[in-house]
């Protein structure tokens, strides 16, 4: 987490763009990422020329050449005259950026940052406001990667109280949650499909650099793996994957496959069976183009919701083997469609569903009400589901309101009476112990006969049991009696008023 003082300094920032007249939050988002961008490629040129001055080589890979050395951030920044910098940023920066890393991404594609950047616009109106905004900038302290990504992260969460644009945010803990279940390693090949700012994957990342860092980086073979070949996001909306890209450099992970792609789309049902964990949270509404929707998609589940559809699109991404946590609206779990209980009944009885975790209501807000629940699930395309894990969240550490606050727990109380989500991973990783959890309890785990009795049913209401506490009354004539000497109290209260009245 960012600290105050630096939480302070990305607040002025935000500020600054405001009282500069940059009032839409993504705009601001966008502007920042262009010059974190440009400063982070000043950071890589150093790092490379201190190490050919160590090996005594030339500089390998030189991002400016020597007579683009007045385009990078430490030399334009000390310009001291406001209308120079403006105009060094907008008339030669920015071009230079939009045109670089072309030719050196994989199989002589762009690479990922420079294939987002070449529709990017400078809209910083002002030379004023620009030479605030950089001197600020390169006063927040991000000498690390963990600061880096924390402070995009903070800039991103300022999204989500942009109204309509909150939709591209699944809250951070709930994200962390699915990857700590899905325990990435190495060896995974990790898509979201509909990728949006990148939370997933950057979750996934920082997972792997805690958990396998020895292994990651214990070859030049296997660090080219971890930063060209494991993340794989799609998105047709080129903000975010402008933003999703960035997330994703700034957290240590240099060339990503963030791509345009409508993945739902028949020009790219091509993607099959390539990735061994998805990790999503697909838009459950919005606009479908049902013509240009996949053949292949809607021979697996004939229907225009895009929650169904990308649910198929999972199925089909990935490789047998491949591993899903995925989250989805209430309606997906018991819609009485035919589209909705042929692929419920896809889910467990060709492949191998494993958990379905209920979440309240309050868990996206304040952009969305929606219940919804996240999903875990294997593809075997030959059955295996046995039985499915069941656990209704009560809590995620905060407020189930608009304002979202962070809670902790009263004396006397447990953390578990606020967030749930501990015990969540716990329970989780020990599913073999929920066999003896009464139905009556938050987590239980059923069979997958009764399930298909019940019609494929997934709703956690179908089969938890709710203990009514049974309440003793007195009998009538009790109650009666009492009634009739309160009455009789009342009574003799108003003959002795009214005797003091008459005095």
């Amino acid at each position: 987490m960012i600290t105050g003082e630096i939480k302070s300094q990305i607040d002025r920032i935000w500020e600054m763009f405001w009282s500069g007249g940059i009032a839409n939050p993504l705009e601001v988002i966008e502007q920042m990422t262009y010059l974190l961008f440009i400063k982070r490629l000043d950071e890589l040129q150093t790092v490379r020329e201190k190490k050919a001055s160590r090996l005594g080589r030339p500089i390998d890979q030189p991002i400016f050449g020597p007579d683009q050395q007045h385009l990078r951030w430490s030399v334009f920044r000390e310009l001291g005259d406001a209308q120079a910098l403006y105009d060094t940023v907008a008339d030669e920066v920015f071009p230079f950026i939009k045109t670089l890393g072309e030719g050196a991404g994989r199989d002589g594609a762009d690479a990922t940052y420079s294939a987002h950047m070449k529709d990017a616009r400078f809209t910083i109106p002002s030379p004023a406001l620009l030479a605030k905004v950089v001197d600020a900038i390169d006063a927040v302290p991000m000498d690390d990667r963990d600061t880096k990504g924390d402070v995009y992260e903070y800039m991103l969460s300022k999204i989500a109280s942009a109204g309509q644009n909150g939709q591209f945010r699944t809250p951070r803990h709930i994200i962390k949650l699915m990857v700590d279940m899905m325990a990435p390693t190495p060896a995974d090949t990790i898509c979201d499909p509909a990728c949006g700012t990148a939370g997933f994957l950057v979750a996934a990342s920082e997972y792997l650099t805690d958990h396998h860092q020895a292994e990651i980086y214990g070859s030049e073979d296997a660090t080219r793996r971890f930063n060209h070949d494991t993340f794989y996001g799609f998105d047709f909306d080129s903000t975010m994957l402008r933003i999703g890209s960035m997330n994703m450099l700034l957290h240590g992970v240099e060339n990503p496959a963030i791509e345009n792609r409508d993945a739902l789309s028949e020009s790219h049902a091509a993607v099959a069976g390539e990735f061994s964990l998805v990790l999503a949270n697909p838009p459950f509404a919005g606009s479908l183009d049902f013509d240009a929707t996949a053949k292949d998609l809607q021979a697996m589940v004939k229907t225009k919701k895009t929650e169904l559809l990308f649910l198929a699109l999972f199925l089909r991404l990935l490789k047998p083997g491949g591993r899903a946590a995925v989250i989805v609206p209430d309606g997906v779990l018991f819609g009485s469609s035919k589209a909705h209980k042929s692929l419920r009944k896809t889910l467990i009885e060709n492949q191998k569903l494993e958990a379905v975790i209920a979440m309240p209501s309050g868990v996206f807000k304040p952009y969305a009400g929606v219940s919804t629940a996240i999903l875990v699930f294997t593809k075997t395309e030959s059955g295996g589901t046995d039985n499915v894990w069941f656990y209704q969240m009560e809590a995620d550490g905060l407020s189930l309101d608009d304002k979202r606050t962070p809670l902790t727990s009263k004396q006397g109380e447990s953390e578990h009476s606020v967030n749930n989500l501990p015990d969540i991973l716990a329970r989780w990783h020990k599913r073999d112990a929920e066999y003896e959890r009464e139905r009556t309890e938050q987590s239980f785990l059923v069979p997958k006969a009764e399930i298909a009795d019940n019609d494929y049913d997934l709703s956690i209401n179908r089969y938890k049991e709710i203990v009514y506490e049974e309440v003793e009354y007195d009998p009538p004539a009790k109650i009666l009696g009492e009634l009739r000497a309160l009455e009789s109290q009342i009574q003799t209260g108003l003959d002795e008023l009214e005797a003091l009245l008459e005095r």
